[in-house]
């Protein structure tokens, strides 16, 4: 651990991460520097602040006397190759991560989960059953509040309940959870990893200083990945899975069912919850999981994951217009997330014919998008590709689907409204990041939400056009 009083400290990258760890530093007794090589207004809003709060600040391509410096936090968005990470490393400065340095400053257990896809509702679901049993707890992390601004709680907490990205996991030193939950490993961020090897030794960090008393709750499919790769856990591990019925939590037709000692047989039917799609199965069974290695009262665990609402921009049911359902899943920023969107998506009843029109596309992170062609075949309809990645997606997908590149969000919905039948699904699911045309995926997300609430609200222009929309929407498909 790093004594901080009166240590010139450096933070690198001055985005919501950063600033929390700068504020940390501060109050700790570091003297402190902060830089992060853009200049923009917002930055210089955020500049001015901390230095009334007695931190220097450079920004844009300042340089550092770095030999000053003791100790450099940097954010976790700041890629591993930054040009001035890169010299903090070769003057041999110690160099940790805002998670690293929010842990060391905590007085509290934690529990962390972590994971391409899941992490995020399973992050709420594991502190909605604390929280509703007793437990204190919160959630921080990459969910979006900085594990350094809550640093202070934790004394008064049981445990905190931490969302974990591999990019925070690159910097730690000795972050250890209590509990630590892996739910996938698919490919994501192959614009920041060499490789998939890479990128899953990055997750992997999660349990490297676990103790053989702390516990490891694996989907059963990440854990095989982690073997193949010579990764060995060292604390206690129990599986899940909504495939592999030899796991210790798994699904069997819409029944999750337990293998665990003295808590064995099913536990929840999946009809009883909101959320949907083997994907969510999955996420409530990690929750058990850590329900269960807590030893909270079963009946505590399963009423709270009853009344879990699932959160927006995560297959979330916008409205039914004319007998047409407009689902938001802008958090699919990947293809495995577009993959279990499209698997929960409801099937029309009259036909097993592809019911999906997909709207996707935003900025590229590196996939081969072609992986998603089988199940494209099955499911849909025609794709409305969007952003700076539309041809890529393009050229990969038209083997499976109808494909037609437009210019915005907004015209793919349009788009898809002109052919869009009774029981079909007009699905948001990117398979990219947003940052290409909006400033979040909950940015994109309320745009999608805004254009189907205007369809809503012309609803009678838009009952009287439809037998005319729908033929030329048959017209139309033709020749997408």
């Amino acid at each position: 651990m790093f004594a901080l009083e009166n240590k010139n400290v450096l933070v690198i990258g001055l985005g919501v991460s950063g600033v929390a760890a700068a504020d940390l530093l501060l109050l700790r007794g570091a003297k402190v520097t902060a830089t992060d090589c853009a200049d923009s207004s917002a930055l210089r809003d955020e500049a001015a602040k901390l230095r009334r709060r007695g931190m220097h600040v450079e920004l844009g391509a300042a340089h550092l006397p770095l030999r000053q410096f003791d100790l450099a936090v940097v954010s976790p968005g700041v890629p591993p190759d930054n040009a001035l990470v890169t010299e903090v490393r070769a003057k041999g400065i110690p160099l940790i991560g805002e998670l690293e340095l929010g842990y060391q400053q905590s007085l509290a257990l934690n529990i962390s989960i972590t994971g391409t896809n899941g992490k995020t509702t399973t992050t709420e679901l594991v502190e909605r059953v604390l929280t509703a049993n007793d437990v204190k707890t919160v959630a921080a992390g990459n969910i979006g509040t900085p594990l350094c601004a809550v640093a202070d709680k934790a004394r008064r907490l049981d445990f905190i309940t931490l969302e974990v990205s591999s990019f925070q996991l690159e910097t730690i030193q000795f972050f250890r959870p209590t509990v630590a939950v892996l739910m996938n490993i698919t490919p994501d961020h192959l614009d920041r990893y060499a490789s998939m090897e890479e990128y899953a030794r990055a997750k992997a960090r999660l349990f490297e200083n676990q103790q053989a008393f702390d516990w490891a709750i694996v989907q059963s499919e990440a854990l095989a990945q982690l073997k193949e790769l010579g990764v060995e856990i060292p604390s206690k591990v129990i599986t899940f899975s909504a495939t592999d019925q030899s796991a210790d939590f798994y699904l069997d037709r819409g029944l999750i069912i337990s293998r665990m000692e003295n808590w064995s047989g099913p536990l929840l039917n999946m009809d009883e919850v909101q959320l949907r799609g083997p994907h969510n199965a999955e996420n409530i069974m990690a929750t058990l999981a850590v329900g269960r290695v807590l030893r909270i009262p079963h009946d505590g665990i399963i009423d709270a994951i009853k009344s879990y609402t699932p959160a927006p921009h995560r297959c979330e049911f916008v409205a039914e217009i004319d007998g047409v359902k407009f689902v938001n899943d802008s958090k699919a920023t990947n293809v495995d997330a577009v993959a279990k969107a499209l698997l929960a998506m409801p099937e029309n009843e009259n036909s097993r014919e592809p019911n999906v029109w997909l709207l996707a596309g935003g900025k590229d992170k590196g996939f081969d998008y072609h992986d998603l062609g089988p199940l494209l075949s099955r499911r849909v309809k025609g794709a409305f590709i969007f952003g700076e990645t539309a041809e890529k997606i393009r050229a990969a997908w038209s083997l499976f689907t109808p494909c037609a590149v437009v210019p915005t969000l907004l015209e793919a919905v349009t788009e898809a409204v002109k052919r869009a039948t009774p029981g079909d699904v007009v699905l948001l699911s990117p398979a990219c990041s947003s940052f290409d045309q909006f400033r979040n995926y909950q940015h994109r997300g309320e745009v999608f939400r805004e254009s189907v609430k205007a369809l809503e609200d012309s609803g009678t222009k838009t009952r009287g056009n439809n037998s005319a929309m729908r033929r030329e929407g048959r017209r139309e498909a033709l020749m997408l």
